[in-house]
């Protein structure tokens, strides 16, 4: 069930007035998160529901026995890394098997001229699958290490794991924030059910109206890489950059302020992140639930940036090259994420990862000129680095690169995405006024914005954008990770 579909915006008021109306008190209200969850789940697979409730049981489970076992720490070492196993076992046979084999079968053939009978399995990529193992794998080893203690109720677990909002394409959640949500008493919160709905539109505006017309502008042109100016191409590139922004941080902003609906608060998943001075602070404002992930459960333990600089550049590479593999089996993946394990190496060798206390130009209306090239060169480098991530292979990648800067580059013609551009422009100047905000729609207290007059009326020009201009309706782009 998509966001942007008739069937989502029948389903949502009717769980939400379930949940506030019908089922009240904390336990039935879990129990209506886990029904509607499932619910919103199966309608891609049903098929999907046992792999989760697998996933689930599992988890939860190794929680229990790790509590129990409080004075034998190495039963719980091996109950936690079961547990770990199991789960990424899991993941890796139905995303990265096939990549595995043939890649094992093309090895075999160019060093030992050894034919492999391949054998591939014909299955689904389940939906959100990276998404909700990486929380459930999450919870376990924050037990395991004393973070928080173990639930024993199945219901709150499983609102915890598939809580629907997020479930498909994050932010994916700590234990430590969510689960303690299902533990306590909600009461209805107006203010926030309405801020929670102003990000929603938010988020649907960025989504049906720039993200799905860069969509199509990109799927048709990138075929024909080959034809086109080199200045097109960076165009190009940079349209796909505003796609792939605007389609998972508006998936964000929706799944955000809908939780806040049912009176969750999840994390803060993007922070503007082209208004950063660095590729550092780019990826510390991009998809922050994974980025801190992977910092926390991977970066950390190698021994993070408390050790000699080359560890730390090692800790990077793993990390980076662990990432790229999380988004897909395909080896454009892991260069994209070995592209800017490069980046950050260079920041560590040149001392220039110094982390920025407030966002770009704080108290001031515009950037200074070396702010302004800051942001332009990070931008520049975040572009080339999504050419990488949208191309179907490396050859591909390579000979994209190469008519870029072979063919006329300063030829502007041959690309019909001026008005998609236009749009992914004006989209960050509202963002740019509202940086020091949760979310663009989030309005100040002081005049017009104080006047409910003037606030409708940006409302009521939202809801008339997505009316004119939505695009062809395309699927969220991180759904397929």
């Amino acid at each position: 069930m998509l966001f942007n579909s008739l069937e989502f915006l029948v389903f949502l008021p009717i769980v939400f007035l379930l949940y506030w109306f019908v089922f009240r008190g904390r336990h039935w209200q879990n129990l209506l998160i886990v029904i509607a969850s499932y619910v919103f789940y199966g309608c891609w697979d049903w098929r999907f529901l046992l792999l989760i409730a697998f996933t689930t049981l599992c988890s939860f489970g190794s929680g229990i026995l790790i509590e129990n076992y409080a004075d034998h720490r190495k039963k719980q070492k091996i109950i936690s890394a079961c547990n770990i196993i199991i789960n990424l076992g899991i993941l890796c046979v139905f995303k990265y098997f096939n990549f595995f084999v043939e890649n094992l079968e093309a090895l075999l053939l160019s060093t030992l001229g050894y034919h492999l009978d391949r054998l591939t399995l014909d299955i689904i990529l389940p939906v959100g699958i990276s998404f909700y193992t990486f929380q459930a794998l999450s919870y376990s080893i924050d037990v395991y290490r004393g973070n928080i203690k173990a639930t024993h109720d199945i219901v709150e677990f499983s609102a915890y794991i598939s809580f629907f909002p997020q479930l498909v394409a994050g932010p994916i959640e700590r234990a430590t924030n969510l689960l303690p949500q299902f533990q306590k008493k909600r009461q209805f919160d107006y203010a926030k059910a309405v801020d929670g709905l102003r990000q929603m539109l938010w988020g649907f505006l960025k989504k049906l109206v720039v993200a799905d017309n860069c969509a199509y502008v990109v799927n048709e042109y990138w075929g024909q890489y080959h034809e086109l100016p080199g200045f097109t191409l960076l165009l190009l590139g940079v349209l796909f950059s505003f796609q792939i922004y605007c389609d998972f941080s508006g998936y964000s902003d929706i799944a955000i302020g809908c939780a806040r609906l049912f009176g969750i608060n999840l994390m803060r998943n993007f922070n503007y992140p082209y208004f950063s001075r660095s590729i550092s602070e780019f990826w510390r404002r991009w998809h922050i639930s994974l980025m801190t992930w992977f910092r926390d459960y991977v970066y950390f333990p190698l021994g993070g940036s408390r050790c000699a600089k080359w560890k730390i550049i090692r800790n990077i590479f793993i990390v980076w090259a662990i990432s790229g593999l999380w988004h897909g089996a395909n080896w454009t993946f892991i260069c994209w994420g070995l592209f800017h394990a490069t980046l950050l190496s260079g920041y560590v060798i040149l001392g220039l990862t110094t982390k920025y206390e407030h966002i770009v130009a704080h108290n001031r209306y515009l950037p200074n000129l070396k702010e302004l090239f800051q942001m332009s060169l990070t931008f520049l480098l975040a572009v080339i680095g999504w050419i990488i991530f949208r191309a179907e292979s490396i050859t591909q990648a390579i000979d994209y690169f190469t008519s870029m800067v072979n063919n006329k580059f300063f030829d502007i013609s041959g690309l019909a995405g001026g008005q998609c551009l236009l749009f992914g422009v004006l989209l960050l100047l509202v963002e740019w006024m509202q940086r020091n905000k949760q979310h663009a729609l989030q309005f100040p207290s002081s005049k017009p914005f104080c006047y409910k007059s003037v606030r409708w009326g940006i409302y009521y020009l939202i809801i008339l954008l997505i009316d004119l201009f939505a695009g062809t309706t395309q699927t969220f782009i991180y759904f397929q990770f």
